[in-house]
This record gives C-alpha cells, structure tokens and sequence, in this order.
C-alpha cells in the first residue's frame, strides 16, 4: 500500500515538472518566431520602401554585429572567410606567404615575416607596405585586400611595396604554412628545460609531448612552460597538456551552463609523462582562456609554481554553430571552474554600468578557495601568480601605444638606423628610452584618456549653462595636470616598454626564433623562474 502510494505521489510530481519544462520551451519557442516574423517583415519593408537605396548584406551585418555586441565580444558571427581564419588557427596550416599580415584601407603592412618562407625568401621585412599585389591596387580592392595574398601552392604573386620611402617589387611562390604550437623549446642549462606554447590548436598537445620528452631525453630535470601572450584555444588540447604533468583521473576543469548538455567535467585521460618534476608556468596579461586553464588547474593542484602578472581573465566557453551559406556562429555556452571551483573570468558582461560597459569584479568581491594543498586561490579576476612581475602601472597608456602602431614603427626605425653585431648583447639604454619619447613627439602621438572625455563634455555642458567663463581656470588647469600625468605614466612604465621595444627590435634583426634565444639570457621572468627552480626548498616553499 505505502509503494502505491509512493506511486501516486511521484507520478504527479514528475508530470507537472515535465509540464512546467515543455511550457517553458513553447513559451521561449513563440517569442523567438514570433520576434523573427517582426524583423522579416520589417526588414522586408525597410529595403522595398525606403527613399534611397539599400544593401540588404550590409544592413543584415550591421544588425547581427549589433545585436550580438550587446552579449559579449566572444559571441561572434562568421562569415565565410571567418570560418577559414578559424580553420587555420586550429590547425596551424594553410597555404600563403608565410607572414603575419595587417590589412589597412590602402594598404596591407608586413607584421612579422616568418623565418624561411616565402615572404622572407622574397626579401619582405617587418614594417613593409604593400600597395599593390599584381594588377591590382590595394586602396582599390573593395573585399579583404588580405586575400590578394592567397593562391594555390607553388602559384607565384608580385607584390609592390614602400619600404622606408622607396617602391619597390618583388615575386612571392606561395607554399604551405605551418604554424607551430610550439615554436620553441630549448634547454637554459644543464638541468632545466624551456617549452614555448603560444597557442592551443590541435597540435598543442602532441607538440608540448615531444618537446617535452625530448627535453628530458637532453638531460632536463625541471621545466618552465612559457604562456605568455597565448590567446588560448582548443578546450581539450589544454586538458591534455595539464595531464602531461598530473595522473590519470585528475579533475581538471568543469564547465556550467544553462544548457544542460554542456555542463560537463573533465578528467585527465591518459598517463602522464612526468608527475614530479619541478614545474613553473609563466604567465601575463596576454595570457587567456585555455592558457588560464593550464595555469589555474596546475596551481590549483600545487603541481607547479605560476610566474609573472595576472592573467587576462577570460572564464567564457564557446562553441561554433554551423548557419546557413557556410558561415558559423561562435556562441558562449558555459562558464569553466579550476578544479578548485573558481571561474576566474574578470568582466562581468551582463551587469553593465551607465555607459554600457562591462563591469569589472572588485577585487573586495573576489571568493577565497583553496588549492589541494591549503593555498588561498581567488576567483574573478584572472590567474594571479604566486610570484608576481613585471605590473603595469598604467595599461591604458601601453596599450594606446601598442594600438596606435608607436612601438611598432619605431623598431622599424631602429632597424634600418643601427647595425647589431651581436644580437644577444643587444640593450636599450636610457638614451634610447629618451628618443624613443622624442618619437612620439615628433609624430604627435597622443590619446584621450576616460577621465579627458568626461572633463570635455563636463565643460560643452557648462557653456550651453553659460558657466564656462567661472570655471575656464580651473578647466585649462586639469587639462593641463593631465597631460603631465600621461607623460608621468610613459616614465613609469620605462622598464615594461623598454621590454616591448626591445622584443621588437630583437625580432627584426633575428626572428622569433632568435627571440627566444634572447629571452633565456636576458628576461627577468625566465631568471626568476630559474632562481625558483634552482633552489628546491623555495620551490617546495611556494606550494606548501
């Protein structure tokens, strides 16, 4: 009788939460045919009726670029030609001319050609610009003058380019590119080896294993794997990187949804190749996703010591969904959780304050967690290292001079203007800092900073109130307190833009590749991960 009973009671129980969910989904189903025969019809209006005329592909971008920038950058449509940049960043292969490329209205500029394909054989530099790609002009070309560049295998191209004033010509053959994983791995000494992975595509894995056997096979008893500026990328190459280092079975990231097909955890699969080694991961603000992944698992399991700044704090999974005429949507689907339960994503998109920006999470806000061994870890604003380096006293100001091409063209400059015997022994001095500031003078940079924005519109406000003349003193007077700030915060980042100018102008001179081999003499980061790991008791020390 009371089985019976138990019956009757649950039956119901489950219909109705069956009821309630099949409800929900009718309810959501209706409101989104029903906003789609709204915006059919009037999209159908709009381009038959309005005065002048209208290109529905145009219009059509703009209005899913607009909606979709309301939810955050990552939830993104791809166009054909989005689809294939996606594709080659997963595989690292393509067919071109082997260079980094920037395409601007009217022209497209050499970025950084790669060491020994064609670009570099047909005698490209970094800071090069293309005007004109066999018969056609660049400021002509109408569609992504970048696809000028592509051709089959072994197809030739002429491309005319301004190098420092002067045109010149030149015959590209194009070939595959392959794009490494890991562009570098190397030994520093006797004892410990060096693993660059600069990003996660779909030989990660593969490539992190062999350098890492090799290294061990080269006598290496300790490693330091450096993240620094890797984007991320393939979920799953950064779970198979972490299980190198950890056991089989070892939860390494979890992932919540709304969906609930994607709220999954993920466990390590395979055996690893080395669970005691000595271990430091370098990180900075570059550094995101599936790096931060790599990083916040193996801190959280105190399998290695994390070096350098903060990471960049992206806690967003997506996944590309397949749309009509071969283009995609990449939509967030889930946030991921280290194995700790933190979800280290810093902007919060969906609490956006008054300008409709996202809101950053205050560090007072951050939840403390705890690291298999006890360690206090934080949520909510990236991976912080458990040695931090190399802070930026003003990222507002690097970051303009990085966008706005000054550190970029100025080692162009440089490169053409001295002649490096030695690369290795290359160091910029105070003097070069100085006219590097002289630079930016002379070609006028300058940006305006949030606080300049409000101040100008605080002063249009208060000339239509007719109080502009009370206030003109001590308006041109913060004007002027501000300027001396920005150029106070260029002084006070001296070292982290030596460091950037540096990196640029080793890599005209020698590659990426001879980048590295720069890096193991002279970046700080490196020697303090080295100093960590020379001393086992401070090494022990951080993970206790």
């Amino acid at each position: 009788m009371k089985q019976l009973l138990k019956k009757r009671i649950i039956i119901p129980v489950l219909a109705c939460g069956l009821f309630l969910t099949t409800t929900a989904f009718k309810n959501d189903f209706f409101e989104i045919a029903k906003q789609i025969e709204i915006f059919t019809t009037l999209f159908k209006e709009l381009n038959m009726n309005y005065v002048d005329e209208t290109n529905p592909g145009d219009l059509m971008d703009k209005a899913i670029k607009s909606m979709l920038a309301d939810l955050d950058p990552y939830t993104n449509f791809m166009n054909e030609q989005d689809v294939e940049a996606a594709r080659i960043n997963n595989t690292g292969d393509y067919t071109g001319i082997g260079a980094k490329v920037k395409t601007l209205k009217d022209k497209l500029v050499i970025i950084e050609p790669y060491k020994d394909y064609p670009a570099d054989k047909a005698g490209l530099k970094a800071g090069d610009e293309i005007i004109k790609v066999g018969n056609a002009l660049v400021s002509d070309y109408k569609e992504d003058s970048g696809d000028l560049l592509k051709g089959a295998p072994d197809t030739s191209v002429e491309v005319t380019y301004v190098r420092q004033g002067k045109t010149l010509t030149t015959s590209i053959k194009r070939a595959e590119v392959e794009l490494k994983a890991v562009p570098h791995f190397s030994m520093i000494d006797a004892k410990t080896g060096y693993i660059v992975l600069s990003q996660f595509n779909q030989k990660a894995s593969s490539e992190t294993n062999y350098a890492l056997r090799d290294l061990k096979a080269q006598g290496a008893q300790r490693i330091i794997l450096d993240l620094r500026g890797n984007p991320g990328g393939l979920l799953n190459e950064a779970i198979n990187i972490v299980n190198l280092f950890v056991p089989k079975g070892q939860l390494v990231v979890t992932t919540k949804s709304k969906v609930e097909k994607y709220n999954k955890t993920y466990y390590t699969q395979k055996d690893p190749i080395d669970t005691d080694m000595p271990l430091i991961v370098l990180i900075d603000g570059g550094s995101a996703s599936a790096s931060e992944i790599v990083a916040g698992s193996l801190q959280d399991l105190d399998r290695a010591v994390i070096v350098g700044s903060r990471s960049f704090g992206k806690g967003l999974v997506q996944r590309p969904k397949e749309l009509t005429y071969g283009t995609q949507v990449k939509i967030t689907i889930s946030r991921y959780y280290t194995p700790s339960g933190r979800c280290i994503q810093a902007l919060d998109y969906w609490h956006r304050d008054e300008k409709g920006e996202a809101v950053r999470v205050k560090q007072e806000n951050y939840n403390e967690f705890k690291t298999k061994n006890g360690r206090k870890v934080f949520d909510g604003g990236g991976i912080l290292p458990d040695e931090s380096l190399n802070v930026i006293k003003n990222s507002t100001i690097t970051n303009a001079l990085v966008n706005d091409n000054m550190i970029f063209d100025y080692a162009t400059n440089y490169y053409y203007s001295h002649n490096i015997d030695d690369i290795n022994s290359f160091k910029l001095t105070s003097a070069d800092f100085s006219n590097f500031k002289n630079y930016l003078k002379t070609n006028h940079f300058s940006f305006e900073t949030n606080t300049e924005k409000a101040l100008f519109k605080a002063f249009d406000e208060a000339k239509k109130e007719s109080l502009d003349d009370d206030i003109n003193s001590d308006y041109n007077t913060l004007i002027s307190n501000l300027k001396l700030s920005k150029n106070n915060a260029i002084d006070k980042n001296k070292d982290y833009l030596l460091g950037l100018l540096t990196e640029e102008i080793v890599k005209r001179y020698a590659y990426r590749e001879g980048l590295y081999e720069y890096y193991k003499i002279h970046d700080p980061e490196i020697k303090k991960a080295n100093e960590i790991l020379s001393n086992s008791t401070t090494y022990l020390n951080y993970l206790r």
